[in-house]
């Protein structure tokens, strides 16, 4: 997609792309848990998709946070709100990224900003290491509410297990990078 105008404003850099139909999956502007709770919001519609509809937005999800590992980024702050769906042509694309960081690094507050669906244990440690493992939950996490939570998963079981592994509480339980965990995803679905 052609970029329009990007500039620089206090704090970053700001790009403008053009117009392109679909719907955010959780709009953090709507009305508080709307997004969760109303069965016609976008995210539910989009749940109740096909689950290969699902999963190949999932694959496009990954693939692009295995580019950005692969220029040595983590996520932060990626949740659903970052997904626009166009249900006509079953496209996602991947919008209002606030921020990825150089990684590892050294969380300096008591928590990360973001939504608490989808940030890892350690983003709400002082002093805890930012890396990888960190975005391989998010990655998880982002399976997870898109294809159902425990007891209600629509994906495979192979592909609820690399779920189960890339949200492991303990860093060192999950996957050791995005490009290992998206391996693992892929070949879960063969």
């Amino acid at each position: 997609m052609p970029l329009r105008h990007a500039f620089d404003v206090p704090g970053g850099r700001a790009v403008v792309y053009p117009w392109v139909p679909g719907e955010v999956l959780n709009d953090p502007l709507g009305p508080g848990g709307r997004a969760h709770a109303a069965s016609d919001s976008a995210l539910n519609r989009f749940r109740g998709r096909p689950v290969g509809s699902i999963e190949r937005v999932l694959d496009t999800v990954i693939d692009a946070h295995v580019t950005v590992a692969e220029q040595g980024f983590v996520a932060v702050d990626f949740y659903d709100g970052c997904l626009m769906y166009d249900a006509a042509n079953e496209q996602v694309r991947l919008v209002d990224l606030d921020e990825y960081r150089p990684a590892p690094y050294v969380l300096e507050s008591d928590r990360q900003y973001g939504s608490r669906r989808f940030m890892a244990p350690e983003e709400f440690v002082r002093g805890a290491t930012i890396d990888e493992r960190t975005t391989v939950y998010t990655l998880g996490r982002t399976a997870r509410v898109l294809l159902g939570d425990a007891g209600h998963w629509r994906g495979s079981a192979a592909s609820e297990q690399v779920v189960d592994r890339a949200t492991a509480d303990d860093p060192a339980a999950r996957f050791d990078s995005v490009d290992v965990f998206a391996a693992a995803w892929f070949a879960s679905r063969v």
